[in-house]
């Protein structure tokens, strides 16, 4: 996957596509031409808000009393006439108290020592690459809708939801016997992602906030495919006679678009650490308490600072393993990160958790079902695990949460798996995981 990402980039370098200077180019822009480009922080004590048009990206107005002070306004500017840059984005990152710039390069300098030059700089708190990430997730045979189960099947279960019987990964984790306990209720999710077709009728009521942070297109936002079939693993609503149900269908979910899929409807997307960075800091204003990236690339420094930020303030955030097995890229080289691989993967790392990732059946844009397989799943139902348990469990930590699932495993078909209901029937006396049949009958109801 990364590996035909960057052969993407490396095709758009030569093409030489134009860098429009100033802070209204779309965050996805900035991606194909990565390699000639730098992000830069320095300190921003705040100030009144600058009245530029496009100082803040688009989806993110929003930014309260912190934004652009005088200070490093000047400074940005001082920075690009010293070393001859070209200031293509700017935004304050609130969290972290600093200004976030990207500047491109003229055409014959050498990235890596322009970037030794910076790190010497007093005035910059961090140098480092323009960084790509890529998706984790790769398409599989379509649903035939024809395929939903018979009367004959739906009697013998307690959700209307059609093709349920369908949901493997669904199945393999214990998620309906769970529900009998909890359902996710007053737990925020982030999805930091591709857009999601939030007018998908399997995802009624269950988003809270959108922000687009690569261009201004809404109707591209709702037919990417590779969030929507994330929001669908995590929080599909549950006995609506439609579709499929969420592992934690009462979770309200935080979507970001940080991620651009490489051709319409595709699984393969696309990220930046610019646009990333906004995402994160949009789900840390906005205290979401889990943070799903089901994506992965290079170890980043300014990403690690505002996922370490995250977790100081009580976030979680679970990452998915890549298809070499390596943990050492963002986000899985950050501790405390939550890292999902595929239950068909074993790992022998003790700090991973395994859950479904093939052939597992989600939501698709328009309104549509299909199967797709990758770890991108597997984070997507270990971020729905979590949100069960921290629904009744607000205390626990990302650490307890590891801890509690990789203690409480089972094994099915394709290998060893997180087992929700055992998880929260070792915190909580009274569940009892032999008894779905009864409660999920009545899943709409709170526990």
């Amino acid at each position: 996957m990364l590996a035909a990402i960057a052969a993407v980039i490396a095709a758009a370098g030569c093409a030489s596509v134009p860098i429009a200077s100033g802070s209204s180019v779309a965050g996805g822009a900035l991606n194909a031409q990565a390699d000639r480009l730098v992000l830069v922080t320095i300190a921003n004590p705040g100030g009144p808000m600058r009245s530029q048009v496009g100082s803040t990206p688009h989806g993110y107005e929003r930014v309260g009393a912190y934004s652009e002070g005088d200070q490093a306004h000047a400074t940005a500017a001082a920075l690009a006439r010293a070393y001859d840059l070209k200031e293509v984005r700017e935004w304050p990152i609130a969290a972290l108290r600093v200004q976030c710039l990207v500047f491109a390069l003229p055409p014959q300098a050498d990235r890596d020592a322009v970037l030794r030059q910076l790190a010497l700089d007093q005035r910059v708190r961090l140098a480092q690459p323009m960084q790509v990430f890529g998706s984790l997730g790769l398409q599989t045979a379509a649903l035939d809708a024809k395929a939903a189960p018979s009367p004959q099947q739906l009697a013998t279960v307690s959700y209307n939801d059609p093709y349920f019987e369908l949901q493997s990964g669904f199945a393999a984790i214990e998620a309906g016997a769970a529900q009998q306990w909890s359902r996710g209720e007053g737990v925020d999710v982030a999805i930091i992602d591709t857009g999601v077709d939030i007018r998908h009728p399997d995802l009624a009521g269950r988003i809270g906030t959108t922000r687009n942070f690569i261009d201004d297109d809404q109707k591209s936002f709702e037919i990417d495919r590779h969030g929507t079939e994330v929001a669908g693993i995590i929080a599909a609503v549950a006995n609506n006679g439609l579709g499929i149900v969420g592992v934690a269908p009462a979770a309200r979910l935080q979507i970001y678009k940080a991620c651009q899929p490489q051709q319409p409807l595709r699984l393969e997307a696309w990220c930046n650490s610019f646009t990333l960075a906004l995402a994160l800091s949009a789900a840390i204003e906005s205290h979401a308490q889990i943070v799903n990236l089901s994506l992965g690339g290079p170890a980043d420094p300014l990403l690690t600072q505002l996922v370490s930020h995250g977790q100081r303030l009580g976030m979680i955030f679970v990452g998915a393993v890549p298809a070499d097995g390596r943990l050492d890229g963002f986000p899985l080289n950050i501790a405390g990160v939550i890292a999902a691989q595929q239950s068909d993967r074993p790992d022998p790392d003790a700090g991973v958790l395994h859950a479904p990732g093939r052939q597992i059946l989600s939501l698709t844009p328009g309104g549509h079902y299909d199967f797709a397989t990758g770890s991108s799943f597997a984070a997507a139902h270990v971020t729905g695990a979590i949100a069960l348990l921290r629904s009744r469990l607000p205390g626990l930590d990302a650490a307890a949460m590891l801890a509690l699932l990789g203690r409480t495993t089972s094994r099915d078909a394709e290998g060893q798996t997180i087992d929700v209901c055992a998880a929260l029937a070792a915190m909580l006396a009274r569940v009892d995981c032999a008894h779905q049949e009864t409660a999920v009958a009545t899943a709409t109801d709170p526990p």
